[in-house]
């Protein structure tokens, strides 16, 4: 290649750079605007409403503040606002990532809302303004709450009307199996704000694994900056286990540092969630403290009272249904209403699963007959599409998950658990390996992960994985995430077969 040539082309990418940096800057420029419109209005929002809720005493301030010559109710306001926008901005909420990383907005927008809290109510008590203590236990969350809900609704319209809107461009840099790893955690969930838009790997002759997410791979690991700049990422992610040492980490953060781009370490940690993880101090570095799993204590204890407790109020008011049920599913075909069958729950111990019949009383003679058209050929289980020995009322029944419903009985019985890992069969359980049995740590549950994220539509794989997800990082709020996704899984009917 000519001189000119060569100048040619170095002129275009650097072009091309320039571009890339002009509308990144331009789009953080814009988010930020953005969010700091919508804090702005949350925290109006949330003082009218304050206002409007506390009325009675808005006449006392304004009679003091006409004596003063400034209405209090504005500078109490106006106060508030300056001390809000500055205690976000101190835990980084201006900053890209958490622009566009919901989950970690919504951990720093609490953070916050705490330490405006342990601002307010000292400050009012000084000033002798104890009345002014009942607007801000109201006024504070509420703040927090309108912060997070404007920030969401104002990003996700510029995302919509700015088409290069550009989110964090982010490199992952690792060995090929790990990079591949990350790629499908990050490609799980999207509130984390980086669009992986390429790789650099230390065995390039794995990176095929790696493109077949359709990210393009750089190259070695051997200049990373510059690789990074060159494509006009703002993040490096490091994919651990990588065969570099703390030494070589640093100065690779150097260089990051030097160009302007954000360096990411992700641990070599397989499905935890972040609130297992904490960061201790040990030797002036740092370490990651995994809180292990919680199988047992008050937490346990306070989830099996409150599955009694809502198996019992749901079978009174679904008693109805469910007496209506059994009728149409005892008119539709010969045989009983309800389908008992022995399925293994906590520890192994085995008890009666009961259903609403969905299938004809030969089925289970019928099942050697058809194993051949199993459409879960990668796993332990039998689904079919149309299987022939479906009722009618069964297709409805299982479309719907109504089929379920006298499982409450066993919910009711302390056998299951209204959220939890799929009720395996006792042959499957025979072919388990000591992976796939921690599963029977904790009670089966009438809906779990698997349910809301596609029940037979999921490979083998996939179903184990959410388990074990499920039992690693059980809490009381990823059981009520998952009972508000039940309703929409159960209303899209997603792989009820």
């Amino acid at each position: 290649m000519s001189l000119l040539e060569t100048v040619t082309v170095e002129t275009a990418a650097l072009t091309t750079r320039t571009g890339l940096e002009r509308r990144r800057l331009r789009s953080r420029r814009h988010s930020v605007l953005v969010a700091f419109t919508a804090d702005v209005t949350a925290v109006a929002t949330a003082a009218l409403i304050v206002s409007l809720w506390f009325g009675k005493d808005v006449p006392d301030y304004a009679s003091r503040a006409i004596q003063g010559g400034l209405p209090v109710a504005v500078a109490i306001s106006g106060a508030f606002l300056l001390v809000w926008l500055f205690i976000l901005a101190c835990h980084r909420l201006y900053d890209q990532f958490f622009l566009e990383n919901t989950t970690g907005m919504i951990q720093r927008v609490t953070r916050a809302a705490l330490v405006l809290a342990a601002i307010a109510t000292p400050t009012c008590l000084l000033f002798g303004e104890t009345a002014l203590i009942g607007a801000m236990v109201v006024a504070v969350p509420m703040t927090a709450a309108l912060t997070v809900g404007w920030r969401y609704v104002a990003l996700t319209m510029l995302r919509t009307w700015q088409r290069e809107y550009v989110r964090q461009r982010t490199m992952i840099v690792g060995p090929a199996a790990a990079v591949v790893g990350l790629l499908g955690q990050l490609k799980r969930d999207r509130t984390h704000g980086l669009r992986v838009t390429g790789a650099c790997i230390t065995d390039l002759d794995e990176a095929r694994l790696v493109t077949t997410f359709a990210v393009p791979v750089f190259g070695d690991m051997s200049d990373v900056a510059g690789t990074a700049r060159s494509v006009g990422c703002s993040a490096v992610v490091v994919a651990l286990p990588v065969d570099i040492d703390g030494f070589a980490l640093r100065r690779l953060a150097w260089e990051l540092s030097d160009a302007g781009i954000e360096l990411l370490v992700a641990p070599a940690l397989e499905d935890v969630v972040p609130g297992r993880v904490e960061v201790m101090p040990a030797g002036g570095g740092p370490l990651l403290h995994v809180r292990k799993p919680v199988l047992s204590g008050p937490q346990r204890a306070v989830k099996n009272v409150l599955d009694r407790m809502a198996a019992m109020f749901l079978l009174g008011v679904l008693a109805p249904v469910m007496l209506t049920l059994a009728v149409m599913v005892r008119l539709d075909s010969p045989g009983p209403a309800f389908f008992k069958q022995r399925r293994v729950g906590i520890g192994g111990r085995e008890f009666t699963c009961w259903k609403f019949r969905s299938m004809y009383t030969d089925a289970e003679a019928r099942l050697a007959s058809l194993s051949h058209l199993n459409e879960r050929s990668d796993g332990l289980l039998f689904k079919m599409r149309r299987d022939p020995r479906v009722t009618k009322i069964g297709t409805f029944l299982r479309r719907s998950s109504l089929d379920e419903l006298p499982q409450l009985f066993n919910v009711l019985s302390g056998a299951m658990s209204m959220v939890g890992p799929r009720p395996p069969l006792p042959s499957e359980v025979v072919a388990y390996d000591d992976d796939v049995r921690r599963r029977l740590l904790v009670k089966p549950g009438m809906t779990g992960l698997w349910q809301v994220s596609g029940r037979s539509e999921l490979s083998w794989a996939e179903s184990v994985r959410l388990d074990l997800h499920y039992v690693d990082n059980w809490s009381p709020a990823l059981d009520v995430r998952i009972l508000a996704r039940t309703v929409t899984a159960v209303i899209r009917g997603t792989g009820a077969y």
